[in-house]
């Protein structure tokens, strides 16, 4: 083993400076706990590793641990406080509930429950462009609940189902037919993505932090439980998914409107996928089972007695598909994103949680409730402008994770800090982190997969990603306070 992988330097060096020059040169403000400011530094830097991909994002998590615990930034009296600080991230139950999740999505394409699915969707509403673009929101929609990686789901699962059908009318990146119609389908199986991860905790995996750190700023009282989330995403992710395939229809009308044969080429490879099978039915029980248990169905049967944590039916779920061996635990152990994932999201919720509890957010939160307060504008004009200034500072960010929780806790405060109700403003916010991946072909870790396919060129998919971004916060911003206010949200 010649060859080492170690941390690129110029992002390695610029992570380090930025943590330096604000842990030694910039003063420790007043009012701020020094440890909080270390702690800060500590966390720009490790944001700042992410963003310039110095490591892999686990690898830079657990140098993240290994310092908050050799600093002793969160318990400077005690080493051995100090490093069940830094792993305290791992006893979160929302860390494990998506990770679990993630492993439990495995036997969707092990078994071709998902591509089953989507190719049946197709075979009842492809009859015309329209329908096709219908089929994959469809299908989308019902992966979403069990698939916390928007990757896996629109990236691995649906965008072979829609190049497949371009194919089938021959629309190719090659040989410059994808005006035909595979420019159009890649474009709204893109922008489908977005709006899934916004319905469901479960659906991307940043999701489960928002929820800590609305509870984390607003008090338990505020806590959105799996039901309360997807009810409130409902109507306006219904109303998005409706006027998506329309706008994207109309700014990039695909040479072919008529597609008679779709459905005849959906049955068709239905057929080769052949009869369902036993772990496809076992799998879509589990999955069923898995809806039952996270919109509290036997709590509301039962009574609250029978209520059952979502991680707790996760790993039920799991427990089941390894029983009946539709998943293996030789799976399990080489699912490496399952396990990226629960260490990277451990280490950020930690130091987000702590960056809380020394008082560092409560800090920044004030400065810039103060700074748009000066504005003289009421609270619903200055949190609109926090929202716009949240979702559009995703051109600077290659990934989601990173721009939540670099950003959301101390916007979320300032705008609790401005008057604005817990929950409108919390669910805004929360919706916003999924909807703000439309913008780029660098957004999330869907847009390289469809984009790279080459059915756009950078051009039509920024102009797509930023209408559709506009379209998509008139909607869930607009109809979504209002739906909000009906269900007693705020």
């Amino acid at each position: 083993m010649n060859k080492l992988t170690p941390l690129k330097p110029l992002p390695t060096l610029i992570a380090v400076t930025i943590t330096l020059i604000i842990w030694f040169i910039i003063p420790v403000p007043k009012g701020v706990n020094p440890d909080a400011w270390h702690l800060l530094a500590l966390f720009v830097g490790t944001i700042v590793a992410i963003i310039g991909k110095a490591l892999p994002i686990g690898g830079v998590a657990i140098i993240a641990i290994a310092l908050v615990a050799v600093t002793g930034v969160t318990n400077p009296n005690s080493t051995k406080a100090a490093i069940a600080d830094a792993l305290s991230g791992f006893s979160n139950d929302l860390i494990w509930l998506i990770g679990i999740s993630i492993m439990v999505s495995m036997s969707l394409n092990k078994t071709g429950l998902g591509a089953r699915i989507g190719y049946y969707v197709i075979s009842l509403f492809g009859k015309k462009t329209l329908g096709i673009a219908y089929s994959l929101a469809i299908a989308e929609t019902v992966l979403a609940p069990v698939t916390p990686s928007n990757t896996a789901r629109g990236g691995g699962i649906m965008h072979p189902i829609m190049r497949s059908i371009a194919d089938s009318f021959g629309s190719k990146p090659d040989d410059g037919t994808t005006g035909k119609i595979g420019r159009y389908l890649s474009l709204v199986n893109y922008n489908i993505n977005p709006i899934t991860s916004a319905m469901f905790i479960t659906a991307t995996a940043p999701n489960p932090l928002i929820v800590s750190l609305i509870v984390s700023e607003a008090g338990g009282a505020h806590e959105l439980t799996w039901a309360m989330w997807a009810v409130a995403a409902f109507a306006p992710a219904l109303v998005s998914l409706i006027l998506m395939p329309l706008v994207i229809y109309f700014m990039y009308k695909p040479e072919i409107t008529s597609t008679p044969n779709a459905p005849h080429f959906a049955k068709e490879r239905l057929k080769q996928l052949g009869s369902i099978s036993l772990p496809e039915i076992i799998t879509l029980c589990v999955f069923l089972l898995l809806l039952l248990m996270w919109a509290g169905v036997p709590a509301m049967l039962f009574g609250p007695n029978y209520s059952i944590n979502p991680t707790t039916a996760a790993f039920i779920g799991l427990g089941i598909l390894l029983a009946t061996g539709v998943i293996s635990w030789d799976d399990v152990l080489k699912n490496k994103g399952a396990w990226d994932t629960v260490v990277w999201f451990a280490a950020l919720v930690m130091m987000a949680s702590f960056l809380g509890k020394l008082g560092l957010i409560k800090w920044m939160s004030i400065s810039v409730g103060t700074s748009i307060d000066n504005m003289g504008v009421s609270w619903v004009w200055g949190a609109l402008i926090l929202v716009l200034i949240y979702v559009y500072s995703h051109y600077f960010f290659a990934s989601t994770t990173a721009h939540i929780t670099a950003m959301f806790a101390a916007f979320f405060a300032a705008g609790l800090a401005l008057g604005a109700p817990p929950m409108l403003l919390g669910l805004t916010l929360a919706f916003s982190s999924s909807l703000m991946m439309s913008l780029t072909h660098y957004g999330t870790g869907t847009a390289p997969i469809i984009f790279g396919s080459g059915y756009t060129t950078l051009s039509e998919w920024w102009t797509v990603g930023f209408v559709m971004s506009v379209v998509n916060l008139i909607v869930w911003i607009g109809l979504g306070s209002v739906w909000w206010k009906f269900l007693g949200y705020w």
